[in-house]
């Protein structure tokens, strides 16, 4: 682990390989709603799956989200491919597969990519600066309805309303107040209000960038000083763990099965609690019972460990989920 950025959901991590095969990264700002997007991944551990859809809609923003521009798609998203590449026609890559907007919990029509844009300028302060530096202006922010709109006097909904200023802060000091709204940030406009965090994000502490400003139904330029946005985690390279501190191989947190369980499914077994790692990448979810591995009855949490101990570089894990039972295939580490 280079480093990774809680806000983006994004990692860096170094490979000691050499010769590897790499993918050409591709333009989101040419890319189309309407659009045919794939991705490839191994959801639920079937492994070089190609799922298809197209672009939903673009600048998409998410609850608590608010630096991500996700590309809306409707390419099945499942545990497995999830944080994978997701390719246009032309065998570029545009984005990472992020996550899905479910109310069962699978895959129901909404998936949401992150720009290969935004996830290289990550990987660009990770390895250069040990963190993701952003700026910063101090302001709170929402989106302009047609209400609003009509209200404050735009021709139509665009920009980002102010709505709150930081005493002190770089656009209270340019003079920017509640009811004012950006439209847009050195020279490129903001069509929607997520769009200004994100340019304001993109830019470096101490840099002075020119705002467009809508006041009173006149717009004015505005010159802000860019503060700087407390970095969320700090990169940084681990030392070599201990023994003691080693992940598990399979990347699972289980427990015993209680009596009703056990009666319940009519087996031994033990249930999944957390999944990380291999299993994460295999499709195995919390709740599943690891009823056997490489054909060796699991009853134990104790026994678990030792099959995972004499295991090879793969493994078979026969799981129980929702009244079926599946196979998954799993890479160890």
């Amino acid at each position: 682990m280079v480093g990774s950025d809680k806000r983006t959901d994004v990692a860096v991590l170094k490979i000691d390989a050499e010769g590897l095969p790499a993918v050409k990264v591709g333009n989101t700002e040419r890319l189309r709603v309407g659009e045919w997007v794939a991705a490839i991944g191994s959801p639920f551990g079937f492994e070089s799956t190609v799922t298809a859809g197209i672009v939903s809609a673009k600048s998409r923003a998410l609850p608590d989200d608010s630096y991500v521009p996700f590309i809306q798609t409707d390419v099945a998203i499942n545990p497995g491919n999830s944080g994978g590449p997701l390719f246009n026609l032309d065998g570029e890559v545009v984005g990472i597969n992020s996550q899905i907007y479910s109310r069962s919990g699978g895959y129901q029509g909404l998936s949401f990519a992150i720009p290969i844009e935004v996830a290289m300028q990550v990987k660009d302060d990770l390895v250069k600066h040990g963190c993701v530096q952003r700026g910063r202006i101090g302001v709170s922010i929402q989106a302009i309805s047609k209400d609003l709109a009509e209200s404050f006097g735009p021709e139509r909904p665009m920009g980002a309303l102010v709505n709150a200023v930081d005493a002190g802060g770089p656009a209270a000091q340019a003079g920017i107040k509640a009811g004012d709204i950006i439209i847009s940030v050195g020279g490129k406009k903001i069509e929607q209000s997520i769009d200004l965090p994100r340019l304001i994000g993109e830019a470096k502490p101490g840099q002075t960038l020119r705002l467009v400003v809508f006041r009173k139904r006149e717009t004015r330029d505005v010159a802000v000083a860019i503060g700087e946005m407390p970095a969320d985690r700090i990169a940084q390279t681990p030392t070599r763990a201990t023994p003691a501190e080693k992940p598990s191989r399979l990347g699972v947190a289980v427990r015993p099965l209680t009596p009703e369980e056990r009666k319940r499914i009519d087996a031994d077994g033990v249930v999944v609690e957390q999944v990380d790692g291999p299993a994460a990448r295999a499709g195995v979810q919390p709740g599943d019972v690891i009823l056997a591995l490489n054909d060796q009855a699991v009853g134990s949490v104790e026994q678990l460990k030792k099959i995972v101990e004499q295991s090879k570089e793969r493994a078979a894990l026969l799981v129980q989920r929702n009244g079926s039972r599946i196979y998954v295939p799993v890479q160890l580490t």
